[in-house]
């Protein structure tokens, strides 16, 4: 959660140019200049309309009616983060968050995680370098409880901490940074990047989340200092966005948060770029990277500069598309990596200019430096095309539009923009400030930042191949974790209740009652036949924008044999452009109307998703029609594609989440089975694969069976009459062939182990297989699921993470195709609390259903029934309603009927689904994690007996 990545789509510039020859470029800039003219006219009419005010604390307090859905958005944004921590306690914003999610005087201990989700409700939070965000969205009878609760986080929770909790709190802390950082490939490079780049006295020099020790080192008196100094509320901004009366919401904001403290007064901080003497080269072998990675960072300009929305577009012409310099060559003509990346973060006192490569297997990071060099100078000599700069400010409104599509993004955008640029509309200024950006001011801001400067590089290669590092590197200092076995020492709870004298009111903070039950109700649909397909919409003008997809009867499943991951690079290759428009002239027409167009092959169907300006619908279509009918398959372009393929499957083998998962499909499915491997296939049968298999899966795509799906401002006959001259592409005389049963091999065990050395977490997943998504079961048993693991309310969340501390996160749930399907459940506790973990999650399934009461019953109707408000709210949340529809067969209304079936079922209906479908001793366990530590720990918990795989998962 960064301030760049709140402010959206005016922040969010992923573009960059390329060089035509002179026809080309001159067409290019005509429709550039038309693309402009387009938008800066829808531009100017664009804006949020919002009210503020600030009560006599000082919250300032931002207001956005919209009624398209019964739900209503806050977010409040407080004006600390890490840049306010002291040297030895840092990561502090960051754990302060997390403890202001637990208990306030007035509110039920756990009910800030539990209940709103219990409620139909979504919340979360976040801290990033500047800031720290709380945030939620719930059905229209719940704004009065959303009220108390964020008021009395406010005012009423320092004095219900107890050490007890703040111990727990730090396990969950420090199991976070595990998953996220010390368990995870190249989790280090940010903490090394910081320590090089800033002084030691910067408050950018350490990592948001902080170092172990620190948090460790944590006390109720820094606690208590940190709340009393950043969380008054004059160093506060409180949006509400959504469906409400504005007169009656602000009556409501004054009684609530009106007595609160304002706080003492919070110096803001001037800006403090940073300059470097010198260029610092650091490598560090890392312990689960599989690729080597090269990053140059870049000291630049704090947010709000007249140079961060240059460097900005900088890094979108830099690395941001197939035509920009630093792809075309590094990746298309040295053929190094897969991708490029190259952006800039300004943050509130300092920024960052980074340009990121992860290379291929064995790359010697030395070439990689030599093709960015090479390519900088390409930069210099041909600078920055005018048309890309028209193409960025088309797909900018499209962008735009995204931003405030629903009223979370609204509310977060509102806070964030007025808390740090002192105007709840900034976005738009910015959007202005790109409209005139010129060629001139990227290449200022180049010359400027960048050309020449010195740069901290780092080198991140995997273990044991130090030699691929950059010549020079000096070995970087990482303060690596033990792996320990023992787990007494970190024994935590969330102990007794605080004992304390409550803080006298003003107002009755007792639990406010719901409001008036908001009924959900399916979105009008519209459907036709074209050509013989299918086709599905919803007609939805909030903003100007289209979304929609062809969903193809043709995926990985349906891969010949021995072709494993001939659809996925099949679709990959679609994405190089067409035979008329090379990749980087292709991403340029289409960027120029605002569009995005993009092909992905799943496992039953290949869908090709687009997003486009309304007004660009039938242009944009006339582009997939090309990219369907015509792909653009050279030799040269499928080997970069398919090195690209064999880099994405020896990236994931860095991942123990992706270990354990291929391990635990090839189990439930069988080795051979379509569903057991990966889709993307092996290293063996994708280097094996050819352009000729690539023209014989594109035929077999033509001839497939396709689904239309349509959301967004174009209405049936538009949509019906755009979309005919796509359906006549796919003859559907192809017969999709019926996928085989599962066939696991026979195993003597249920606990499988893969030891991955120097795993600071354990990866448990734990399930079984269920009947397909169309069986009638597979409804009753997802309802039945939400108790046990549907989210931080479920119980895996409040047993293993709320009440022991030993994980993060703790889920599980059911995967859809037509296939029988998984039932799993899935977390990564810390090493040495994998024992006890097992034995929790064996006896939490194990009881699930004999002790499943009424409560359970009435919590898992509430919180089903409301959540559907808002779950569908969004164009792609809608799309995907209408891809279940037409993939399962599935009435019009299906929501409503689950709904009443919902309602409808008994606790001896829902006992009676756990006791037929989530038999715990038909599960099997799949467990990777540090062996030497380990190992033992799950021998014991499997009764002596596992079976061990290798990570490779061969």
């Amino acid at each position: 959660m960064r301030k760049t990545l709140l402010l959206l789509a005016a922040s969010s510039i992923a573009l960059a140019g390329c060089d035509f020859v002179e026809g080309v470029r001159e067409g290019a800039q005509n429709a550039a200049k038309e693309a402009a003219e387009k938008a800066e006219a829808a531009e100017q009419g664009f804006e949020i309309p919002y009210e503020k005010f600030t009560l006599d604390n000082g919250l300032e307090v931002i207001l956005h009616v919209d009624k398209s859905d019964p739900i209503v958005a806050f977010s409040t944004v407080v004006h600390v983060g890490s840049n306010r921590e002291k040297r030895g306690r840092t990561g502090f914003a960051h754990f302060f968050e997390h403890m202001a999610f637990n208990d306030s005087e007035n509110v039920p201990r756990g009910w800030n995680r539990k209940a709103i989700p219990e409620w139909g409700g979504q919340r979360n939070g976040g801290t990033w370098s500047d800031g720290t965000i709380y945030y939620e969205v719930v059905p229209t009878d719940a704004v009065d409880k959303i009220l108390w609760i964020d008021s009395d986080r406010l005012g009423f929770m320092i004095n219900t901490v107890t050490q007890a909790a703040l111990e727990r709190e730090k396990q969950v802390v420090k199991n976070e940074k595990r998953q996220r950082v010390d368990n995870a490939a190249y989790g280090f490079t940010t903490e090394v990047i910081k320590k090089a780049l800033y002084p030691d006295d910067h408050p950018y020099s350490w990592t948001v989340i902080g170092q172990l020790e620190d948090l460790q080192n944590a006390t109720l008196d820094d606690l208590k200092e940190f709340y009393d100094q950043y969380y008054g509320l004059a160093n506060v901004t409180f949006a509400v966005a959504g469906d409400f009366d504005p007169a009656e919401m602000r009556e409501k904001i004054e009684y609530w948060f009106g007595e609160l403290r304002s706080g003492p007064d919070v110096e803001m901080l001037e800006p403090r770029p940073v300059t470097l003497e010198e260029t610092k080269s650091l490598y560090w072998e890392d312990n689960f990277a599989t690729l080597p990675e090269l990053r140059l960072t870049f000291p630049t300009v704090a947010s709000l500069n007249d140079d961060e929305i240059p460097l900005r577009v900088l890094g979108a012409v830099l690395g941001g598309s197939k035509g920009s310099p630093l792809y075309e060559v590094i990746v298309d003509e040295k053929k190094l990596a897969p991708g490029v990346s190259a952006y800039n973060n300004s943050q509130e006192i300092a920024g960052e200019f980074t340009i990121r490569v992860r290379a291929n297997a064995g790359t010697d990071l030395d070439e990689v430096k030599v093709a960015i060099e090479e390519a900088l100078a390409r930069f210099e000599e041909e600078g920055v095309d005018p048309a890309e700069l028209q193409r960025i400010k088309a797909e900018q409104e499209t962008g735009l539009y995204a931003s405030v599509s629903t009223v979370l993004g609204k509310a977060n955008q509102l806070a964030t923009n007025n808390e740090f640029a002192g105007d709840p509309g900034y976005t738009g200024v910015e959007a202005k400030k790109l409209e005139t950006l010129t060629a001139d001011d990227v290449m200022a801001a180049y010359n400027a930042h960048i050309k020449g400067k010195p740069m901290v590089i780092t080198s991140f290669v995997p273990q044991g191949q130090a030699e691929l590092a950059v010549e020079g590197a000096t070995l970087a200092e990482v303060a690596v974790e033990e792996v320990r076995a023992d787990v007494a020492s970190e024994e935590v709870s969330q102990g007794e209740e605080a004992e304390y004298e409550r803080t006298p009111s003003l107002v009755d903070r007792s639990e406010p009652a719901f409001g008036e039950l908001p009924l959900f109700s399916m979105p009008e649909i519209y459907q036709a036949s074209i050509g013989g397909a299918r086709l599905l919409g919803v007609e939805s003008d909030e903003t100007p924008v289209v979304t929609f997809d062809i969903s193809i009867d043709h995926g990985g499943f349906f891969d010949p044999d021995g072709k494993r991951g001939a659809a996925g690079l099949m679709a990959s290759l679609m994405n190089e452009g067409t035979a008329s428009k090379t990749a980087a002239e292709f991403e340029q027409a289409a960027g120029l109307l605002g569009s995005s167009i993009s092909i992905d092959a799943g496992s039953e169907d290949t869908v090709i998703t687009v997003t486009t300006l309304a007004r660009n619908f039938e242009k944009t279509i006339d582009l997939v029609r090309e990219l369907i009918e015509t792909p653009r398959f050279l030799d040269a372009d499928f080997a970069r594609v398919q090195q690209a393929t064999l880099t994405g499957i020896k990236g994931r083998q860095a991942s123990p989440g992706a270990i354990g998962s291929l391990a635990f499909q090839k189990l439930l499915y069988g080795e051979d089975h379509p569903a057991g491997p990966s889709i993307s296939g092996t290293e063996n049968s994708v280097s094996a694969l050819t352009v000729a298999d690539m023209r014989e899966a594109h035929e077999a795509l033509l001839s497939s069976s396709v689904r239309f799906h349509v959301v967004g401002d174009v209405d049936a006959s538009r949509a019906e009459e755009g979309l005919t001259e796509l359906a006549e592409l796919f003859s559907g005389d192809a017969d999709k062939p019926a996928l085989p049963a599962p066939s696991p091999e026979e195993q003597d065990a249920r606990v499988f182990f893969i030891d991955v050395p120097g795993s600071k977490q354990s990866v448990i997943l734990a399930g079984k297989l269920i009947v397909p998504t169309f069986d009638p079961a597979h409804t009753k048993i997802d309802f039945t699921n939400e108790k046990l693991g549907g989210g931080i309310s479920g119980d895996f969340a409040q047993v293993l993470r709320i009440e022991k501390g030993y994980t993060y996160g703790a889920y599980s749930g059911i995967s859809n195709g037509t296939l029988p399907q998984r039932w799993q459940m899935g977390t990564s506790v810390r090493a040495n609390a994998t024992g006890p973990s097992l034995e929790i999650i064996r006896e939490m399934i194990d009881q699930y259903g004999p002790t499943f009461d009424e409560s359970d019953a009435e919590i898992t109707r509430q919180k089903i029934v409301k959540d559907n408000t808002r779950a569908y709210e969004s164009l792609g949340a809608k799309l995907g309603l209408l891809r279940s529809i037409s993939r399962y067969g599935k009435p019009l209304d299906f929501l409503e009927q689950e709904q009443e079936l919902l309602l409808s079922m008994e606790v001896a209906d829902f006992q009676e689904v756990a006791a037929e479908h989530l038999q715990e001793d038909e599960m099997i366990y799949v467990i990777v994690g540090d062996g030497e530590t380990q190992r033992q720990p799950v021998t014991d918990f499997a009764g002596g007996s596992i079976v061990e795989l290798p990570a490779s998962g061969e």
